[in-house]
């Protein structure tokens, strides 16, 4: 048993870290006193230039564990050896949370995503939530764009001020929350957001840049929900999408 709660408890841990890579990045995560570091990773290829100097004087300043790894090593951890310019972090994300936890909240207004491709986009969602009446977002691990530099980037640093639900895919998610209303947005769909009444728990999916929500997570959904569009407009960036919806009362 105690064996069982460990193991869940590291796991639970080690799901929080997130890598990020690129010497601006890791700079500007070190100089953060509020971002939490688990360990600095640098190729011992790397010249020290003034990048690395900077970097490591911040990471003396903060007592931050270092590992140096050969260039092939530390690429297989940033998992980009053409982006990554010999520098990866591992950071502690406490607004990174288990999407299971959904269950126990009483009320809440999440945007869910569903194969958002684009980092851009991405980042400029987790910024229009953190700004709005949004207390979360749900975004799977499959088919989805990771947290990344330009994640980040495109967030302008908000990524850690709301919580973050993280799952393998919407449909080990969804299907389990009850007395929640969760809506698909669709161009198609009769009825208008404008037209819905607050509940105590709802979701609003949001759909690929190209194809839109799923079939598969639209089987999930209660209903399906539409923005009216003016002058012949088809359809709105998903970014600006989610801006709508986070600022709606």
């Amino acid at each position: 048993m105690q064996d069982s709660r460990e193991y869940k408890e590291k796991k639970a841990y080690f799901e929080k870290i997130i890598t990020l890579y690129g010497r601006n990045v890791v700079i500007e995560v070190l100089q953060d006193t509020n971002i939490e570091v688990h360990k600095l990773h640098l190729a011992s290829s790397n010249k020290t230039d003034g990048a690395i100097e900077t970097i490591l004087s911040l990471a003396k300043q903060r007592d931050t564990n270092i590992t140096y790894h050969e260039k092939n090593s530390l690429s297989r951890i940033s998992k980009n050896s053409k982006q990554d310019q010999g520098v990866a972090i591992d950071i502690i994300a406490q607004t990174y949370r288990d999407a299971s936890s959904i269950e126990n909240l009483k009320s809440f207004k999440l945007i869910a995503l569903d194969g958002i491709q684009n980092p851009k986009n991405l980042g400029m969602i987790i910024r229009s939530c953190a700004a709005g009446n949004v207390d979360g977002i749900i975004l799977p691990k499959k088919s989805s764009a990771k947290i990344s530099p330009l994640v980040i980037k495109a967030s302008s640093g908000t990524l850690f001020k709301l919580p973050i639900y993280y799952c393998n895919s919407l449909d080990e998610v969804l299907p389990n929350l009850k007395n929640t209303s969760i809506y698909a947005l669709s161009s198609y769909a009769k009825t208008s957001i404008y037209d819905l009444k607050k509940e105590l728990r709802s979701i609003f999916v949001l759909g690929n840049e190209s194809d839109g929500v799923s079939k598969e997570v639209q089987t999930l959904c209660n209903d399906s929900v539409t923005i009216p569009m003016q002058r012949g407009v088809e359809s709105l960036n998903v970014a600006v999408t989610a801006s709508l919806l986070a600022f709606m009362q």
